[in-house]
């Protein structure tokens, strides 16, 4: 496999953590917590107390990320040097499909791969006007999504091309939501996910299908702690707080996060939390709407309107 990301060229430069947290997706909680827990990794300090992390590390790290985006827990596997840690990744990353993968899931990759952005936010915009918003998250986007993390897992992206594609699809979701109006829609959804979960890009496809349907969607991004996502609600009279959670985040750490917020949230606002993360939640949570998958936010909302209907 080729490694996704090579450093044979590149001098063992020293990265500080906020470089290191970019360039992995670990936070920086996470990875100073692993420092205490594990004794990986172990940065050297700077003139200034800093932490500075070898790339050899950072390579580490980045391949630990992958095999937790796929469900191993990172206490399993963080022991593992990184040779043992790809062979891991090999074994569990999908097969190649090139044969079989659709053209559309085909050409980004190619494109993702050739370096053409432009190419590709103008063919972002070419689907979103064929399909709708809608249909462009469910029938594109999902797909799309499944096929670059597939390609990262086998090596065949590097990081900064994954990032690059995120980064356009959200440009080219962000303008489709800003064409629908932006005061006056029912009901009030407040998105945003809790500290430690950085992928944003759920929170920004649950707003695409919601918007069409004359929801008013305020999002706060990723990473809003508690307390704040209690105040922002009640600041602005929301009626629902929906978080999103990656496959990755820990379940302890969710369901602990939305028992909190569940009781400190007035009882009148609805609590919603959806993404991969939920289909791990085998016992019931008191208050808290479970959305395993997208269409099931749809199906949410018209819920909770129908429910309101009728107490009116």
């Amino acid at each position: 496999m080729v490694s996704p990301m090579s450093h044979d060229d590149i001098p063992d430069l020293a990265q500080n953590i906020s470089a290191v947290e970019r360039e992995t997706g670990l936070s920086k909680d996470v990875l100073r917590m692993w420092e205490r827990r594990y004794g990986f990794p172990k940065p050297a300090r700077d003139e200034n107390g800093e932490r500075q992390y070898t790339v050899a590390e950072t390579e580490k790290l980045r391949s630990i990320k992958r095999l937790m985006d796929v469900g191993v827990r990172p206490g399993k596997i963080i022991g593992l040097s990184l040779p043992e840690l790809n062979a891991l990744a090999d074994s569990r990353a999908p097969a190649r499909r090139a044969a079989t993968l659709p053209a559309l899931e085909n050409d980004v990759v190619a494109m993702l791969k050739t370096h053409d952005p432009s190419r590709l936010q103008h063919a972002f915009t070419q689907w979103l006007m064929r399909q709708g918003l809608q249909r462009f998250v469910l029938e594109t986007i999902a797909p799309l999504n499944r096929a670059v993390g597939d390609a990262w897992m086998r090596g065949e992206l590097f990081v900064f091309e994954e990032h690059l594609y995120t980064e356009l699809l959200k440009a080219a979701l962000r303008t489709a939501i800003n064409a629908f109006p932006r005061q006056g829609g029912s009901p009030c959804l407040l998105l945003t996910t809790l500290p430690n979960e950085q992928h944003g890009l759920g929170l920004l496809m649950v707003e695409a299908l919601l918007a069409p349907e004359g929801a008013l969607c305020i999002s706060l991004g990723p990473q809003t702690p508690l307390d704040d996502v209690r105040r922002a609600a009640v600041a602005h009279k929301a009626d629902i707080v929906a978080l999103s959670f990656s496959a990755a985040f820990p379940l302890r750490q969710a369901t602990d996060g939305l028992a909190s917020l569940r009781r400190h949230l007035p009882a009148s606002i609805a609590l919603w939390a959806g993404g991969d993360m939920t289909r791990r939640i085998r016992k019931t949570l008191s208050g808290v709407v479970l959305l395993p998958d997208l269409p099931s936010a749809v199906s949410a909302l018209r819920s909770w309107r129908a429910l309101h209907a009728q107490s009116a």
